[in-house]
């Protein structure tokens, strides 16, 4: 059963000191990672650019599956070296403080769920918690698997085709910071919130607005979008490199079909008023 019935004036209390307490979540997690951030061992150097070095972990792993594959595979370069050059004066400072905003987003999300599920709760049945408490830690744990894929898979292999892609050799590539963090920043939360497709496709099916035959009628085309999604994420002609990204967007359509209700089944008794 609902809870007593709060008056407007509370609820818009709860929703302040809800908001109050997300926001000091945000700011205690980006203070701490701008502590970290800096440094030979920092977490810039570490985690964030980890990708623009041959021996990042991602190159070394793809490298191996290529070789047990018997695929000859650029990864394999150790000497892969990307060189991040700044021009605005104030850009890396800024830079500091953005990534560890946007950090700090991604490290806070589930405790942001949960304020989120306490401010909600009150105001369900206790039949609706159980599915909500469901969709909130589903869809926390897509988010999460979302960004890692978008940082080990998805953004690694755009970068290193885009950085040594060449039009003419009289061109020198160079990257800059700025357009760095952006594709950074980018990919890996276009990848979280792609990963969020299941639990959508949930909620349109517990609204009566899809179900499993639509996956099943459309999915000759939902592979033909995906191989163009994937070959635009990841414009290379490499097959290998492709089906890096393909198979989790594919994944993730067979996943949402998992979730959908079946297709209604007529009922019987309207099949004998016809046939009488």
């Amino acid at each position: 059963m609902q809870q007593d019935e709060m008056s407007f004036w509370d609820h818009l209390e709860e929703l302040r000191w809800t908001l109050f307490r997300s926001l000091l979540a945000l700011f205690i997690f980006a203070i701490l990672l701008f502590a970290f951030m800096r440094g030979e061992h920092g977490l810039f150097d570490m985690v964030i650019l980890a990708p623009t070095r041959g021996d990042f972990i991602t190159y070394q792993l793809f490298c191996k599956l290529g070789q047990m594959l018997h695929v000859v595979s650029d990864f394999c370069d150790t000497a892969f070296n990307i060189h991040i050059f700044n021009v605005k004066m104030a850009s890396q400072f800024f830079t500091h403080m953005t990534t560890s905003f946007w950090i700090s987003l991604v490290l806070a999300f589930p405790y942001l769920m949960y304020e989120i599920w306490k401010f909600i709760s009150p105001a369900l049945y206790e039949n609706e918690k159980n599915n909500v408490r469901w969709v909130f830690l589903f869809g926390t744990v897509m988010f999460f698997i979302g960004c890692a894929v978008g940082y080990f898979a998805v953004f690694p292999v755009t970068l290193r085709f885009l950085a040594t892609y060449q039009i003419s050799e009289s061109i020198t590539e160079q990257v800059s910071l700025e357009s760095y963090m952006d594709n950074f920043l980018m990919l890996i939360f276009i990848m979280g919130i792609v990963f969020e497709m299941p639990l959508v496709s949930w909620l349109l099916s517990k609204l009566g607005l899809l179900n499993r035959s639509f996956f099943h009628n459309y999915r000759r085309h939902a592979v033909v979008a995906l191989l163009v999604l994937a070959a635009f994420i990841t414009p290379s002609s490499d097959p290998f490199t492709l089906s890096i990204v393909f198979i989790p967007l594919y994944g993730l359509y067979e996943l949402s079909a998992f979730f959908v209700k079946p297709a209604p089944v007529e009922d019987d008794d309207d099949d004998d008023d016809e046939e009488e």
